[in-house]
């Protein structure tokens, strides 16, 4: 209750069922020819390009013009759009921010030719030492490094304990390091 005994206006009306709508009541072509920039310079602070931002402040007014009708205050619409408008780049920003999460490790191209070679090279030298290990060290790493198997699928694959398994591969790298290092 006020200081004068009557109970505030509330800030919001709701439309009544009988009440009659006017089509003209939001004339969202004067609100967009008039703020269209500021707002589009709005969303562009906030989602980083124009074409992103232009994307938001034009289905702001979409929505806008789609809910016309509904808007009980025509003088509340600038306010109703800018609410749109920053709902909206919200949106975008937690979009990207998922696809973000989502995304696979950025890899560096291989910038030059030579470069290309000694992957090359290297990758190589990897397998002809690889080659040259014994039959069942070679086969451990192949299945854990190749195809990235567990120790216990491994074991099974090879038809040999968990615990020789691992032993195996221990061994294997060992002496895989021994013949990269000879090499070298």
């Amino acid at each position: 209750m006020s200081l004068s005994g009557t109970t505030p206006e509330p800030e919001i009306e709701l439309l009544s069922h009988g009440e009659p709508l006017a089509r003209d009541r939001v004339d969202v072509a004067g609100l967009f020819a008039e703020h269209h920039l500021g707002l589009v310079r709005l969303a562009l602070l906030m989602v980083g390009d124009q074409a992103t931002a232009e994307d938001v402040v034009q289905e702001a007014f979409t929505r806008t013009h789609a809910g016309r009708l509904r808007l009980r205050d025509p003088h509340r619409a600038l306010a109703y759009i800018r609410s749109a408008v920053l709902n909206g780049a919200r949106s975008v920003l937690r979009r990207r921010a998922v696809a973000f999460r989502r995304a696979v490790p950025y890899e560096p191209p291989v910038w030059s030719a030579e470069h290309a070679a000694l992957l090359g090279e290297e990758r190589r030298e990897v397998l002809l030492a690889l080659r040259a290990l014994p039959g069942r060290q070679r086969e451990a790493l192949v299945l854990r490094y190749y195809l990235d198997l567990s120790d216990l699928e491994i074991a099974e694959t090879m038809g040999i304990g968990a615990s020789t398994a691992r032993s195996t591969l221990a061994r294997g790298l060992a002496a895989l390091a021994r013949k990269l290092g000879e090499e070298s």
